[in-house]
């Protein structure tokens, strides 16, 4: 017997192309239907929050919006971030200061550059392209997926490893590529563009949004 899809929310609060991850969500079972405001939440059995660009874009995401995503959390209903999703959903970010995170993952964004430009070193920011992935704890969302496994980034500010990590990066410092905390999770690479690796995340997701 065939399942039906999985209806999730994808959050649009203008802040990255949606289309390429709406594609991915529907590739590997998801119904994915755009939450232009809080109320189309209503009815999801999973919501992800994507993101790319400037932290201050998450302003969008308002009071509103942060009560419905507390209630639906409270609820059980499992979120994916995706990228600045994922910084969104730590403490805030040193890109724009003033502009708090939900805080479901403790930690604060900080850019790429700025630890080894203080020792006299220097790297490429942003970090765009391939990296591996080092997983440093069990999570749901990356049952499938082993240490070495690639991933696409594109960022120029990161979380540093906390308690939620699950997964890291290195690019001139090492970074939570991967959060975890219950039915949350989060990502700073776009598993959209990760070929079978991201498909794997994805899938995973969609799963815990069924109840599968």
């Amino acid at each position: 017997m065939t399942r039906s899809a999985i209806p999730l929310a994808l959050a649009d609060y203008r802040a990255g192309n949606l289309a390429s991850v709406a594609r991915a969500l529907t590739t590997v079972g998801a119904d994915v239907r755009l939450a232009r405001t809080a109320a189309d939440l209503h009815g999801a059995a999973g919501i992800v929050v994507p993101g790319v660009g400037h932290f201050g874009a998450t302003m969008a995401l308002d009071d509103v919006w942060r009560d419905a995503l507390r209630e639906a959390l409270t609820r059980g209903v499992p979120l994916l971030g995706i990228c600045l999703g994922l910084q969104w959903l730590c403490e805030g970010s040193e890109e724009a200061s003033g502009v708090p995170g939900l805080g479901v993952f403790p930690g604060v964004a900080a850019h790429m550059g700025r630890d080894d430009e203080s020792a006299g070193r220097s790297i490429k920011v942003p970090h765009v392209g391939w990296n591996t992935l080092d997983i440093v704890a069990a999570s749901w969302l990356l049952a499938g997926v082993e240490t070495g496994a690639t991933a696409y980034f594109t960022h120029s500010y990161a979380v540093p490893p906390g308690p939620a990590t699950v997964a890291t990066s290195t690019h001139g410092r090492r970074f939570t590529a991967a959060a975890e905390s219950g039915h949350v999770a989060a990502v700073q690479f776009h598993p959209e563009k990760s070929g079978r690796v991201g498909l794997t995340i994805l899938e995973n997701f969609v799963r815990r949004a069924g109840g599968m």
